[in-house]
């Protein structure tokens, strides 16, 4: 997948369909009706470049394009299907810009930018864009950085100030303390997304035997430890004075807005923001390899992997399109050699390929996830083999006609949200020069022939050297691919080239308004909930569907009730393997015929598992439903339930439990539900299920409860997007004619007494760098209007937001973690409270104080005037944004389903967040925040932890991966852990 621009085909009916969504003439608040884009351009100090109007033309996405004075690239997009608006600027700076020994820098940035600027306070920028109802976010990759929200329309002019201020007046505002805390912040996240993560290091390690010393590849987005240790705040000011110019950036606007309120505001707020040093394209630089450069690291891992790296080319260059095709023809699907070598033959638990292309250079990667302690020799030997193969075959027209339509549908999915279409704009301008690129690249899949793609498997891939990298568990180097004989040079901060950052001046904006007088909101917008048709088939299934016409696709959901909860103990992790047979073959179709039917049409028929159902997952293009709903017939009706299918799912189930004793977070939600719903409830057991109860399992077993369970008296099948009726109606008749039979009532759910008084439950992890805390207890069920929907309201500014308490506290104030939350997860059952982060190791024992702390202090002293004022307006202009894509609108579906709830429930919440009072929320803080009863569940390394631990006046009980007690005592004896 493409991290700088989107990189998949398209239809003309697409474009076609979503124009004529757009004909629909709404008014933005406060907004003057559009002047055309020549009178808007003669403004002074705007120019007017461009206009893509709607067209069946493959790849357009119609927008107006402007540049301000000082260099700042201004694009609109118009969407008038939801009263939400997308504001994203893009700098041109990733970590690519960074100079040796420096490295983290840009991503360190993105960090700053959320800390305030000069007439937006300290964490203000969160409270803005979330006391609106919107959403917002950064990224940082190697070649740029961007920053976003998506708000109520109403509230377009914020977020166009939010971005000019930190854009314009972000320098004076930065502090040696705000640096320290984000410093803090920025390893917390390296730790979590790289240090404590299984293969988290592949990448980092791979690129630097891969790219030259000081390429600007070579070193991780993340950044070095010793380099971030190494910098100071000035620096970090010099980094932005360099590159966080408004002619290094582009601003993107999409939703529903007028053209010309936008470039006038940003005009205002951008335009008198001084251009910044000159940014010139870096040039090319593809990696060359003269041998295969071989490397490996122990991890803490299960699996030995194996990654061949090759070094192929950048973005737009002509090879791009076809090294995609060769990515997921050798490697991404059922019908792919790789599956069919390694996984279908269980040699390996996973195995696969991928192009990568981005701005300077590109690879192409193969990765193989092996059995336990095999040597990856002999993975490699197979590999090679595998590709010698594919090389005297070469593939088909089949293979690129199904290329080009599962990306054709993976495009699709892009145009259902605002902020998809804004994305796609913004990188085009970026790295182009052009938001109207994206035709030529439709254009070049279209075009794709399998001579194509065998031409550049010969190029870049046969017998060519690359990175072989081999990652293996601790102790265990005997399995390494090959002995290493590549060390990267070592980084000299000396070799840096610090020439552009010489002379950099702070150049603060004049403006001609007062600034600091934050921007006036129109009133909310008017949200339509979808509308929507209920029936009941004559077998008891439920129908729920609600239609549109945004995009030539339609998503539908079937939930059978029959997951985990319905399980006895004894069985764990049946419905599991159920749902993962379904992905198997079926009466009429290998699994393979399957899937590539099913490339073929763009679409995808998926089954997985929850708590509470098994569910079928179907996507489609308009245009191919009914062969869509062919297959999925047969995964539904008619799965095979093949004796060497299941011996090969229950195997990787079963190494799937095993690789669990790696993953920190898995073992902490795991533990923390055995703790909650005792050992012996089906709800305190994994939805895997246990070796122990996997083990047992048969082929029989599962047949069996599909015939007993799998029945549409406990199903829903909800539909959304653009369909008609009728053909839904007679394409179904499998599931509302021929399904047939009555499923058991459920079992009750046998649930433990919570216990009294204060315990921490330790479960080691050797040398981890990081802690996974989870603190809370067994709450209530879901109810959409009452105690429940008041709890989330009450939690809200507790651990519900990013700027709530327990937030604001761990992560801003101190630095111990990424992100730290809390809330309420019930459904039709009782669901716990749970608080959770993953905090630095060090900061264990002073983490789960300040958890605490904050859950005592709201329990006892209740929200303040301005939280609730906050809460208030965050909740109820959230709605705006909740019915967007298909997924949101089959998520409200769900509900209304589930819960016998009519729309006007939205009214009802409305209401009660308008009129609920601070001694209300109060009181239900003191009952629903029973701190003296919560569990505590860490899961880290003991030796650092444990006597910190102690000296909190805990209870501590130690724990195995799996929850059991490993100072159990013997029958009719009685201990009680340390104190």
């Amino acid at each position: 997948m493409k991290t700088n621009i989107i990189t998949t085909t398209l239809i003309a009916s697409v474009i076609a369909v979503t124009a004529n969504a757009q004909q629909v003439k709404k008014t933005a608040p406060n907004v003057k009706t559009t002047q055309t884009a020549g009178t808007l351009g003669s403004v002074s100090g705007i120019k007017f470049l461009e206009e893509i109007k709607k067209s069946n033309v493959l790849g357009t996405i119609p927008y107006k394009k402007y540049m301000l004075d000082n260099g700042l690239t201004v694009i609109v997009h118009e969407d008038h299907s939801d009263p939400i608006c997308h504001v994203d600027v893009t700098y041109h700076v990733g970590s690519n810009r960074e100079q040796i020994g420096r490295s983290g820098f840009a991503h360190f940035f993105e960090h700053m930018m959320f800390q305030g600027s000069e007439h937006v306070a300290d964490e203000e920028h969160f409270k803005i864009v979330s006391e609106a109802g919107g959403t917002l976010n950064g990224t940082t990759n190697k070649d740029r950085t961007n920053y976003f929200e998506t708000m109520p329309n109403n509230q377009l002019e914020t977020g166009l100030f939010l971005e000019a201020d930190r854009m314009g007046y972000l320098l004076n505002a930065v502090t040696q303390q705000k640096f320290e805390v984000q410093r803090a912040t920025v390893k917390n996240e390296r730790g979590q997304n790289y240090d404590n993560r299984p293969y988290g290091l592949i990448g980092e390690k791979t690129n630097r035997a891969l790219y030259p010393y000081g390429h600007p590849y070579s070193w991780s987005t993340i950044g070095d430890l010793v380099d971030l240790d190494r910098v100071n705040v000035d620096d970090l000011k010099q980094f932005f004075m360099r590159w966080y110019g408004p002619n290094n950036a582009t601003l993107t606007v999409g939703g529903d807005v007028s053209t010309e309120q936008v470039v006038v505001l940003a005009k205002k707020y951008f335009g008198n923001i001084p251009k910044g040093p000159e940014v010139k394209n870096l040039p090319i630089q593809n990696a060359v390899l003269d041998a295969n450069r071989y490397i490996s690291y122990e991890d803490k891992v299960r699996f030995p992997q194996l990654n061949m790296v090759f070094s192929t080319v950048e973005n737009y260059n002509t090879d791009m399109y076809a090294l995609d095709a060769l990515g997921q023809i050798l490697g991404q699907s059922e019908t792919s050699p790789m599956y069919q070598k390694f996984v279908k033959t269980q040699q390996a638990m996973s195995a696969y390929s991928y192009g990568s292309n981005e701005e300077v250079t590109g690879t192409f990667e193969i990765v193989v996830r092996a059995m336990p302690d095999k040597p990856l020799a002999d993975y490699e030997k197979q590999v090679r083999e595998l590709l010698t193969e594919f090389d005297a075959k070469g593939v088909t027209d089949q293979d690129v006609a199904r290329f080009k339509a599962s990306t054709e549908a993976n495009y699709i999915q892009q145009l259902a949200s605002v902020s998809g279409k804004a994305s796609i704009l913004a990188a085009a301008q970026t790295f182009a020069g052009n938001p109207n690129m994206l035709v030529k690249d439709m254009a070049a899949y279209n075009a794709i022939t399998k001579e194509d793609v065998m031409r550049v498997f010969r190029k870049y891939i046969m017998n060519k050297p690359a990175v072989i990298m081999s990652c293996v568990p601790v102790g265990k180097s005997n399995l390494i691919a090959a002995p290493n004989n590549y060390t990267p040079k070592a980084t000299n901060p000396a070799d840096a080239n610090m020439s552009e950052y010489k002379d950099l001046k702070y150049n603060r904006p004049v403006d001609n308004f007062d600034r600091s007088k934050k921007p006036k909101t129109g009133p909310a917008p008017f949200v339509q909930v979808p509308n929507y048709t209920q029936e009941k088939a004559t077998n008891g299934l439920k129908i729920i569907s609600s239609t549109n016409d945004e995009i030539p696709t339609i998503t539908m959901q079937l939930h059978v009730d029959c997951g985990h909860r319905m399980e006895s103990k004894s069985k764990a992790g049946i419905a599991n393997l159920l749902s993962d047979m379904m992905n198997e073959a079926t009466e009429k179709f290998t699994a393979e015929d399957k899937a590539a039917q099913l490339e073929a049409l763009g679409a995808e028929v998926n089954a997985y598992v929850s708590g509470e159902s098994v569910i079928l997952s179907i996507t489609s293009p308009t245009k191919n439903i009914g062969a869509t709903l062919k297959i999925a017939e047969q995964v539904i009706a008619h799965p095979k339930f093949d004796a060497e299918d299941f011996d090969r799912v229950k195997n990787q189930t079963l190494e799937g439990i095993a690789n669990q004793s790696t993953q920190a977070p898995v073992i902490a939600n795991n533990v923390m539900n055995k703790l909650l719903y005792g050992a012996n409830s089906i709800m305190g057991l994994p939805v895997v299920g246990t070796k122990e109860t996997v083990s047992n399992l048969t082929l029989s077993d599962v047949k069996n409860y599909y015939e007993t369970n799998f029945k549409p008296n406990i199903a829903t099948l909800v539909v959304t997007g653009n369909f008609n009726k009728d053909d839904i109606t007679k394409n179904i008749t499998f599931l509302t004619n021929s399904w047939t039979g009555v499923a058991k009532d459920k079992p009750e759910v046998t649930v433990a007494k919570q216990g009294e008084g204060k315990k921490i439950y330790l479960v080691d992890k050797e040398k981890a760098p990081q802690s996974e805390i989870r603190i809370g207890y067994l709450s209530q069920s879901f109810d959409a209007t009452g105690e429940y929907f008041k709890s989330r309201i009450m939690n809200y500014t507790l651990g519900g937001a990013f700027n709530s308490r327990i937030n604001l506290n761990l992560r801003e104030k101190r630095g111990f973690t990424y992100g730290a939350r809390s809330g309420f997860s019930g459904s039709k059952f009782v669901g716990p409270y749970t608080a959770s982060a993953g905090v630095k190791g060090e900061n264990t024992d002073s983490s789960i104080v300040e958890f605490m702390s904050e859950i005592k202090q709201f329990a006892d002293k209740g929200i303040t005037d301005e939280e609730l004022s906050f809460t208030k307006n965050a909740m109820t202009q959230a709605d705006a944004l909740k019915y967007e894509t298909a997924g949101q609108k089959a998520g409200f579906l769900k509900l209304i389903s589930d819960y016998n709830l009519t729309k006007d429930y939205v009214n009802q919440q409305a209401k009660i967040l308008n009129t609920i009072t601070k001694a209300e929320i109060n009181a239900i803080a003191k009952k629903q925040l029973p701190y003296n009863n919560m569990i505590i569940v860490t899961v880290g390394d003991k030796k650092t932890n444990l006597e910190k631990l102690q000296k909190l006046g805990y209870e501590i009980v130690e724990l195995d991966a799996n929850g059991n007690n490993i100072n159990a005592p013997k029958e009719g004896t009685r201990t009680e852990g340390y104190k």
